[in-house]
């Protein structure tokens, strides 16, 4: 009686959240949230693509990459791409049309998981979550279709907010540690930037815990030993303009110019004034502080 009957539309438009009490460990309550849950979760909603508003009841397929897992089975060094489905029907060994690689796949072992279990899928609708088998041609925000060319928008990066440099400390092990750092970076909780000469390697979080779970993770599941040393970077901006500009900017700032994954180039500012000195200074110059430009 303390708050207002609970309005679903209120929970669909952001709103309001509702609160469950219970105990998992006590498995009391745990069986009406989930019953709720199935009342009040919203149905597949139309997502933006660089084309148009595609709905969920669209007859064509198509689907995106939202997360990619590295050994997720440690014995067998599996990396899984989780695709959600957008429209249409996705099917076990159909070809479908990897946009940016602009080739078709078919996909022989798609999976559906259950918290640690998995069963093979052989279909799967708008809405539905589809585990892929990946042996390196996904990466967070790839777009698969029934054959269109566009992309989905709305998984885009966003500049870190701490930054460190990974440093080797075996350099018997620098193969194990490059494959570690890219496959990790690759499921999204981290950036990497690279910085020329030497191959400098800089790392992105929102927070400190990220920089323990990888190092862990490069250690038990790599065998790469290595360290984390703190850098004063305020931001990382994608740059994008003209040419000339850019290379003129590079010449100057080159101790402060990385490239991203995907060999974009990165401003790494020092500070705030930096950065707004920069912005100012370069007027053909974009600095972008999220990736939706590449889309």
């Amino acid at each position: 009686g303390v708050y207002a009957e609970f309005e679903v539309q209120d929970y669909l438009e952001g709103q309001v959240a509702p609160v469950f009490f219970g105990s998992a460990l006590n498995n009391f309550g745990v069986k009406e949230l989930l019953e709720k849950f199935l009342e009040i979760a919203p149905f597949p909603q139309p997502r933006q693509s660089s084309d148009k508003l595609i709905p969920p009841n669209e007859k064509k397929f198509s689907g995106f990459v939202f997360k990619i897992h590295a050994n997720l089975d440690p014995r067998h060094r599996d990396r899984i791409a989780f695709l959600r489905v957008c429209s249409g029907k996705f099917e076990r060994n159909k070809f479908f049309h990897h946009v940016r690689l602009d080739k078709n796949i078919k996909f022989a072992s798609p999976f559906t998981f259950m918290a640690d279990s998995k069963a093979l899928l052989e279909d799967a609708f708008a809405g539905d979550v589809v585990g892929l088998y990946d042996t390196g041609n996904f990466k967070i925000g790839d777009t698969i279709t029934e054959g269109d060319n566009f992309m989905f928008k709305g998984v885009p990066s966003f500049s870190p907010e701490i930054f460190k440099e990974l440093i080797n400390l075996d350099p018997m092990k620098s193969k194990q540690l490059e494959k570690g750092i890219e496959q990790l970076t690759d499921e999204g909780v981290a950036q990497l930037y690279r910085q020329e000469p030497g191959n400098r390697k800089f790392i992105g979080t929102v927070g400190e815990l990220q920089f323990e779970v990888i190092q862990y993770r490069l250690e038990n599941e790599y065998n790469a030993k290595c360290r984390f040393e703190p850098r004063s970077f305020y931001k990382a901006c994608w740059m994008t303009g003209d040419k000339t500009a850019i290379d003129e900017f590079i010449k100057y700032r080159h101790k402060s110019v990385a490239m991203d994954k995907d060999n974009n180039l990165v401003f790494l500012a020092e500070t705030a004034w930096i950065l707004n000195s920069a912005i100012e200074q370069n007027p053909k110059i974009t600095f972008h502080t999220t990736s939706d430009f590449k889309i």
